[in-house]
């Protein structure tokens, strides 16, 4: 049986607390190649046409991070801790707290907080393909043509809403903090509570573009069964992924040897509930045969990259309607984070 996920929640979120930066981690060494400061483009050119979508984003903690992170106590006091003068400096920081665009000297400068291109892929090379029906107008476009446009789009960087466990990595990348000396060191938090489905649905929902800005729905049962799935196993890879990159038994490998053993446990207990999807019971296997231990780099990664494989398998395989079996585990609108502007 599932643990109710509200008490599920709390559990994983008691060792978590995020420590007054709003929204956890950060990742350190690169920005990932779909936040490439040199590829982002800003939210202003993404709302020229989504307009209901960028006005919802306004009322967001993404948002408003731009504003309010660079004065939290505690992400100031992180920052000097980490040699840097203030937050707006540096990679530490920018990668998951703000929108990065190069500014005329070749340097990441921060221009917005959590944005467009922060989950849908810089836009530099996509922008243009994905908005300009194939040089026609609207009504012109053939089907074989707007296809072709959208291939050619993806191919350019970006992320699709049905490219779930790609859009799902972007946002566990920054949850699940990838950085040991940011935590070691510095004292942030290892990670935010986080969950797909309930962090989604709330108050960063934006299913507006095919509803004309009139509503803006959740999404349908069999795509949140899907979803809860598929976050539970990216939070798994990205967990043991994290344990192997530890270096020394401290703060960062414990926390994470922690939430890798939980996310372990959850999604067994996920895979009793669900018949029909052999991929889970696969990736169950995996992951329990990894040794959540330090100096286990190369077992870990290989786990890790078995369960990815697997993971991308179910998104492009299931449509969530032979999911039915998670649905007491389901979090209900009372644990979504919050509500979209309307």
């Amino acid at each position: 049986m599932v643990i109710e996920h509200s008490k599920l929640a709390r559990r994983i979120a008691l060792p978590m607390i995020l420590a007054g930066l709003g929204l956890g981690g950060t990742a350190l060494a690169s920005p990932a190649g779909e936040r490439d400061p040199a590829r982002v483009v800003g939210p202003k050119e993404c709302a020229e046409c989504h307009e209901n979508a960028t006005a919802i984003w306004r009322h967001t903690h993404h948002y408003s991070t731009f504003r309010e992170m660079p004065r939290d106590k505690k992400g100031i006091e992180i920052a000097h801790k980490m040699g840097l003068r203030r937050i707006k400096e540096g990679s530490l920081c920018l990668d998951c707290h703000f929108t990065s665009k190069l500014n005329e000297d070749g340097e990441a400068e921060p221009i917005a907080g959590i944005s467009c291109e922060s989950c849908h892929g810089a836009g530099k090379d996509y922008l243009k393909v994905h908005s300009e029906f194939s040089g026609k107008k609207e009504e012109e476009e053939t089907d074989a043509e707007e296809k072709q446009r959208w291939k050619k789009a993806e191919e350019a960087g970006m992320i699709r809403p049905y490219m779930m466990y790609t859009w799902a990595k972007n946002c566990y990348s920054c949850h699940v903090v990838p950085e040991e000396k940011l935590v070691n060191v510095g004292g942030h938090t290892a990670g935010s509570p986080f969950e797909l489905v309930a962090w989604s649905q709330g108050e960063i929902r934006h299913n507006v573009w095919y509803n004309e800005g009139e509503s803006n729905p959740p999404a349908k049962l069999e795509r949140r069964r899907k979803m809860f799935i598929v976050g539970m196993a990216v939070e798994l890879e990205t967990s043991l992924r994290a344990v192997g990159e530890a270096t020394q038994k401290a703060d960062y490998a414990i926390t994470m040897a922690k939430r890798a053993a939980r996310a372990r446990k959850r999604f067994a207990q996920a895979t009793q509930l669900v018949d029909g999807v052999p991929e889970m019971a696969e990736i169950t296997k995996i992951a329990k045969g990894a040794g959540l231990k330090l100096n286990n780099k190369a077992e870990l990664t290989q786990a890790a990259d078995r369960i990815g494989a697997l993971t991308r398998q179910m998104v492009d395989k299931y449509d969530g309607s032979s999911m039915g079996g998670i649905d007491r585990a389901l979090p209900g609108k009372d644990d979504w984070k919050g509500q979209p502007q309307r």
